[in-house]
């Protein structure tokens, strides 16, 4: 049997790290707009306290998860910005208490989830483990959000290798969320784990060794490139192939419209 600890208590390292980031912030700092149209650092929480509760009706309580789904259905463009705005509203005292409630109960409840169960989702059902997986990618994508609003350098973790992971597993997501049909074959992609983990230095690999197509560069700017968080041209990412070059500027780990992405740096708007 496959030791699932790991992601369950990175998904809560992750969570406590970007808790450490916002935990003594001002009032003032919660209201600030971060890179996301519309969002503050307040909204950010909001919408990792909403998702959290979300994951953890669809491991524990199956009808009302159903009625998050049905809710998602009547206002599919709507829904993850109510949920946002109705928690970004809260003092910010109440929000981060909800915030960590809602985890605690949700790492709880994934750690006792049966093997090989599958969970439903508003995408194909999940196991417990790539439930987690999908709230460490989003919970470090938006704390990504919030330390860019702050001006903050956070230092990238083995915790990134979950991250790369998705992003590697929703290549044909990406292609057919934008209508387009996937590539046939595999791409490889290399990528340089963090110098300040254990594994500095080390290599992650995904996808046949010998395929035609491949994706190399640091393991930060992959991850950043498919949760949209920075642009592709300020990155290290290079592509070797057509299709793989496609990839680059459609990437994307999360569920959903792509949205607009981040401009390159030093964009200008008319």
């Amino acid at each position: 049997m496959t030791d699932l600890t790991p992601v369950f208590d990175d998904l809560r390292d992750e969570s406590e790290e970007l808790d450490r980031l916002v935990g003594e912030l001002s009032e003032d700092t919660w209201a600030l707009a971060t890179p996301a149209a519309g969002w503050s650092v307040a909204h950010q929480i909001a919408h990792l306290t909403w998702t959290d509760r979300s994951a953890l009706l669809a491991v524990t309580d199956l009808e009302a998860f159903a009625g998050e789904v049905e809710k998602a259905l009547a206002a599919p463009d709507r829904f993850v910005d109510e949920g946002a705005e109705a928690g970004a509203g809260l003092p910010p005292a109440r929000l981060l208490a909800e915030w960590r409630a809602g985890r605690d109960a949700l790492h709880k409840a994934l750690c006792a989830a049966p093997t090989g169960v599958r969970f439903p989702w508003y995408g194909p059902p999940m196991s417990a483990a790539s439930m987690a997986t999908a709230r460490l990618m989003e919970t470090w994508a938006h704390g990504q959000d919030i330390a860019d609003t702050l001006h903050v350098m956070r230092p990238p973790t083995d915790r990134l290798r979950h991250v790369a992971r998705i992003g590697v597993r929703a290549r044909d997501f990406a292609f057919g969320v934008r209508g387009l049909a996937p590539p046939e074959e595999e791409f490889r992609v290399e990528l340089t784990s963090p110098p300040s983990g254990p594994s500095s230095g080390e290599l992650w690999t995904y996808g046949p060794e010998d395929a035609a197509q491949r994706v190399t560069g640091p393991a930060l700017d992959f991850c950043l490139l498919v949760t949209r968080r920075a642009h592709r041209t300020d990155l290290a990412v290079r592509a070797h192939g057509p299709d793989a070059d496609r990839w680059l500027d459609i990437a994307q780990a999360f569920a959903g419209p792509p949205g607009t992405g981040r401009e390159p740096k030093g964009a200008t708007t008319a």
